[in-house]
This record gives C-alpha cells, structure tokens and sequence, in this order.
C-alpha cells in the first residue's frame, strides 16, 4: 500500500515540493483568517463597542483551544512525518490514532470545565461588567459547545497534511471557514437573526462541526490509501508514541498557553483605555492575522518536508527547505509591514467607523507591523524545532518569548509609554526572538549528520 508520496518527499525539486506543501496550506490559513476577520467586520457593522469588545475579550479562550491543537496535532503529525521518514508504518497508524483520541476526549473536557466556570474565565480574560453578557453569549457557542469540533478540524488537518496531503488538508479547513463567512451575517446582523456577537459563535460552531464531517468523509474514502485510522480498535499507543507525541507536543501546548496568558496580560493593560481601545486592540489584532496566518501556514506546510528530510538523514533537502522558505517569505512580509504602517486608518477603518477605535487602531497596527518580518523567521524556527522532535529547544523559545521578553516589554513599556508602548511590546521581542532562533538553527544544520543518524537507530 503506497500511502507516502516518496516522489516528493525524496526527488521533487525542493521549490515545487514546497509550493506543493506550502500553497494549498496558505490558502486554508487565509481562508481561516478570513473568517476570523468576518466575525469582527460584521459584529464591528452593528457600531457597537461592547459587541465588538467581547469578541477581542473571548478571543484568548478561542486561542487557548490551540494548545489541545499543538498537543495532538503538532506532536502527532511530527512523530507522523519522522516515521514516514523512517519507514515504520505502525508508529504512523498509532500516532495518527492517538491525537484523534486525544484530541476528541481533552475536548470535551474544556467544554465541561468552560461551562463550569464560565463568569471567572470570562473575568480573568479581562471582561468589563458593560461586556460580560455579550462575552459570556459568545463564549457558549464557540467554547462550551464547540471545542471539540474546532480543536478536532485543525488536529485532523496536521494529521493529513503529515501524510503529504496538504490540498485536503486545507480543503477541509475551507470548508468550514467558507460555511463561517456565510452565516455570519445571518446570524450577527439585525436583518437576519440579530444574535450580535453570539450569533458569531453559534456560526463558528456550526462551521467547524461541517469541517470535521468533511474530513470524516475523506478518511473513509481514502480508507485504503492512508494510514490515518479512526475505528477504536486502533487506539493502543505504546509507550515509546505517547512519549513521542508529547515530547513535541507538551512544549507546543505550553507555547500557546503561555500566548493567552500574554494575550490576557494585554487586554488587562488596554481595558484601562476604556472599551473603544479594547474594541481598536482585536481590529488590530485581526488585520494582522492575514500576513501572520500566511507566514504560519508556510512554515507549518514544509514542515513535513523538514521532518521527513532530517528522518532520513537527508541535509541537502533539509537545508534547502528552510533556505527557500527564507528567500521567499521575509521580503513578502517586509512589504506587507511597510503597507500596514503607512496606511493603518485605512484598514482598521474598514471595521468600524468610531473615530477613537480609529485612532487606537491604527496605532495598534503600527507596533503590530514592527513585528511582522521578524515575525516569519520565529515561526520558522519553532517549526524546524517540532518537525525534528527537539521540543525542549521549543519551549525554551516560547519562555523566552513570552515570560522573558513579551510579557514584561508589555508592562515596562505600557507603564512608561501607556498605549504607545504596549503597541511596540511584541516588535521588540520578536527581533531578540529572530536573532535567537536562526542562532539555533544553525547549531541543528552544524550537528545534523549526528541528529539524524541518531534518530533513526534510536526507532
């Protein structure tokens, strides 16, 4: 059973095998992204601050879902692409059931728990009394009811994209984020169901549950040409697979959790400003997702090139994967900034039309752009880090990013420059980041001949 495209894992020249990956991958990030900015374009319509305030307050709840994502779609699709490159077929099969399972029953359980304690969630995540209802709507529908289909529609899309199938893996994303985008303004808007921010919600959950029946459908077509099993009777990971997957996995997790924790410290910082600010903070945040997602999705669609490359002992790919991605990402992400800094009240006036939420938009967007070429290169490295399993190495990343540098930039900075400050904290971090993890690369292209013999006479 051929399930592995060796042709272009192994013979492929390296810049079509990464178009291949890469391509189909971008375009499921933007799609995604597009949603994303759907919810806040429509809810930002009905030219209400608190609606669009609690859709910024919720959205580290939303984020927070990620961390199941990276536990079981980062770790299993990384121990995925290194058997593939190994030649270990069983390890694939139980990797691949694992993060199902995992993903499935650690959903479930932040549903329960986010019902459970839904008011101080909310209050931790810096919701005002003025945007508490609103928030709380929201948060039932995309977290009480939905975790489990959006955390399972991203980890079976890592798991099909290991295999190669980057085109279905981003078809099954589309599809619901297409789904998302068209229901949302039947839900929000006063015209349709006038639900507001909730109607935001109930739209996510609907759309995530279509993307994970999509994938659902896939697997049982592809039955016979995929090593992605989903009957129960395929979940019996050993030892050495549950060790593998949170080796990679547990790092990945602790790195978005630590991204909500400095997403929280940020709202807590800005809803001094009052709720223009709060509602200008997740404008911003949502305009510079579009050139982030992309950077995200090209990182994340060579990775299991890299993965397989550096399996398989194969320095040349390995090098030349990370080096293209280089080539063609920074310059496109240095333009992009270069746009976002000169005409920000362009863009954030497209969401909203308050003057003030206009004003700290664009100020937002500036600091936000600062960031964005270095931006690429962090995304980079922490990719190369869980594709070859070095999961310390990517959570040393993420403290450092986050405890070390984001989190208190945001409060020294904040304190001494008030909003303007808070703007600039992730650029400055970001920048010591870039700095740091092309340092580490280069140690892993300096060592690899013993890495990758390493790896596989340890299998």
């Amino acid at each position: 059973m051929a399930v592995t495209n060796t042709e272009l894992f192994e013979r492929a020249p390296i810049p079509r095998a990464c178009a291949q990956l890469i391509i189909p991958t971008v375009i499921g990030s933007l799609v995604t992204v597009t949603y994303s900015m759907a919810d806040t374009f429509f809810v930002g319509a009905l030219n209400s601050d608190v609606q669009s305030a609690a859709v910024s307050v919720a959205a580290p709840a939303l984020l927070a879902l990620n961390a199941v994502n990276n536990l079981f779609g980062v770790g299993g699709s990384s121990v995925m692409s290194r058997a593939l490159g190994r030649g270990e077929p069983e390890t694939v099969r139980q990797s691949a059931s694992f993060g199902f399972y995992g993903a499935v029953f650690s959903g479930l359980l932040l549903s329960l728990l986010s019902a459970l304690f839904l008011t101080p969630l909310m209050r931790v995540l810096g919701a005002t009394d003025a945007s508490l209802e609103a928030t709380a709507a929201y948060l039932r529908w995309a977290v009480c009811l939905g975790a489990t289909p959006t955390i399972l529609n991203v980890v079976l899309g890592y798991l099909v994209r290991s295999e190669g199938a980057a085109l279905h893996a981003s078809l099954g994303t589309m599809s619901g984020c297409l789904l998302n985008i068209a229901l949302d303004p039947v839900f929000i808007m006063p015209w349709g169901l006038n639900m507001g921010a909730a109607g935001a919600g109930c739209a996510t959950f609907l759309s995530n549950c279509v993307a994970c029946g999509y994938f659902f459908v896939l697997l049982r077509l592809r039955r016979d040409r995929t090593y992605i099993k989903l009957h129960p009777r395929y979940f019996r990971p050993k030892g050495y697979i549950v060790r593998g997957v949170f080796a990679v996995g547990v790092p990945a997790a602790i790195q978005n959790l630590l991204n909500v924790t400095g997403q929280a410290v940020l709202n807590n910082f800005i809803k001094g400003y009052g709720e223009a600010a709060m509602a200008a903070l997740g404008i911003a945040h949502k305009i510079q997702m579009v050139p982030v997602q992309v950077a995200l999705g090209a990182s994340q669609g060579v990775m299991p090139l890299v993965g397989y490359a550096y399996a398989n002992g194969n320095k040349k790919r390995f090098r030349g994967a990370i080096s293209f991605l280089c080539r063609i990402m920074v310059p496109m992400m240095a333009a992009v900034a270069a746009v976002c800094w000169l005409w920000p009240q362009v863009f954030v006036s497209w969401f909203h039309k308050n003057p003030e939420v206009i004003a700290y938009g664009s100020l937002f967007l500036r600091g936000f752009a600062a960031a964005m070429p270095f931006v690429v290169l962090d995304f980079l490295a922490v990719g190369v880090f869980q594709s070859v399993g070095m999961g310390g190495q990517a959570l040393v990343f993420a403290l450092l990013r986050k405890i070390v540098l984001e989190i208190p930039a945001i409060v020294v900075l904040g304190t001494v420059f008030h909003a303007q400050g808070i703007a600039y904290a992730g650029a400055v971090a970001e920048c010591v980041l870039a700095a740091a993890g092309m340092w580490m690369l280069r140690r892993i292209l300096r060592r690899f001949p013993q890495c990758g013999a390493g790896e596989g006479a340890a299998a």
